[in-house]
């Protein structure tokens, strides 16, 4: 199915869709957009989107947006719990799974390459690559964070999410430019400089809508005039979101895996007091447990913590967990496989 087709999908496949996509944004590391490519939805989302931002607003569309919309929201709102739990403590398990059903639609997006050609293998190539520098490379820039720059820095960064395997706060990590842009969105700062913080994130909103917009209207007309091309691109992004979800790794820092508490962390090294620490992230510090994290993290910046959240290091599975692992990894692949099939119906 190509962005061309008018074939609307299935809207029990587009709910679902949508619920994996909220899940897979709970899991660090996992991109909700590789489970929509994964399900056969990816076109069609794309399609929509691209209407959308050309004001054009088509039942389909709408529907499908709608459906992805509401499956993502409820996801998260009824599994964040169960999903950070899991990263925190079985991060092997949420990891095993999730390369099974990344990789469970690589075969339907394979037979979309055909006929392969010399550019179709360089497509692929070429995203695969870029997924290892994403996965093993973070080298962070140095940019003077002037209205241009924050208005690429917002295109680039929202566009990103729309492309499988690539997250927005990742991207804002890269570019160094993620204390500015995570610190000028905190409801704390906007009230204490709105004119500040609307310098920095009106360009980068501006930048996201453009974004948005250009690069779904780009990938609609791709998919349209060179579709085994641009499938390889995606199929590239597919296989390569899944080489930094090695599953026996474990956090170095599972405290900062918790939102509220790396928020937490972040307001107090910054000199908010416990209680307003409490109060906006519902917490219960004491002041002698704050003192405890204020020494652990001192002179450590929002982006700073994100990155330690993400630290990782191995350790040595026992034959029980290499086991298990497999199973869910297969399991992963059936779920996708039963998720995607397209049925008469679709």
């Amino acid at each position: 199915m190509t962005a061309s087709d008018n074939t609307p999908s299935p809207p029990g496949r587009a709910l679902l869709g949508g619920v994996l996509m909220g899940l897979a944004n709970l899991v660090p590391g996992v991109s909700g957009g590789t489970m929509i490519l994964a399900l056969g939805l990816y076109d069609n989302f794309i399609g929509a989107i691209a209407s959308v931002t050309r004001l054009r607003f088509t039942a389909a569309s709408i529907r499908l947006l709608a459906l992805i919309m509401i499956g993502a929201v409820v996801a998260i709102l009824a599994l964040s719990g169960v999903a950070v739990g899991l990263v925190q403590d079985y991060r092997w398990i949420m990891y095993s799974l999730f390369i099974g059903m990344t990789l469970g639609g690589a075969p339907d997006l394979w037979a979309q390459c055909k006929p392969l050609s010399f550019g179709v293998l360089v497509s692929f190539l070429a995203s695969v690559a870029l997924m290892a520098w994403l996965a093993f490379s973070l080298v962070e820039a140095n940019i003077e964070p002037t209205i241009p720059v924050l208005i690429g820095i917002g295109a680039l960064a929202a566009s990103s999410m729309i492309l499988p395997g690539v997250s927005g706060s990742y991207m804002l990590l890269i570019f160094g430019m993620y204390d500015l842009v995570i610190g000028a969105a905190s409801a704390a700062r906007i009230l204490e400089d709105p004119t500040e913080s609307a310098w920095i994130l009106g360009p980068v909103v501006v930048g996201a809508v453009l974004g948005i917009a250009l690069l779904s209207n780009a990938l609609k007309a791709a998919l349209a005039r060179a579709p085994a091309i641009s499938h390889a691109a995606l199929l590239g992004l597919l296989v390569g979101s899944v080489l930094g979800l090695y599953p026996f790794r474990e956090p170095v820092h599972p405290q900062l895996l918790n939102r509220d508490f790396q928020k937490g962390a972040a307001m107090l090294v910054e000199g908010f007091t416990v209680t307003e620490i409490n109060e906006a992230r519902g917490l219960a510090w004491t002041q002698e447990y704050a003192e405890e994290i204020r020494e652990q993290y001192e002179g450590k910046t929002r982006g700073d913590l994100k990155r330690m959240s993400a630290e990782l290091v191995r350790f040595e599975p026992a034959n029980t967990q290499i086991v298990t692992a497999v199973g869910l990894f297969l399991a992963g692949v059936l779920i996708t496989r039963l998720l995607g099939k397209r049925s008469a119906g679709s």
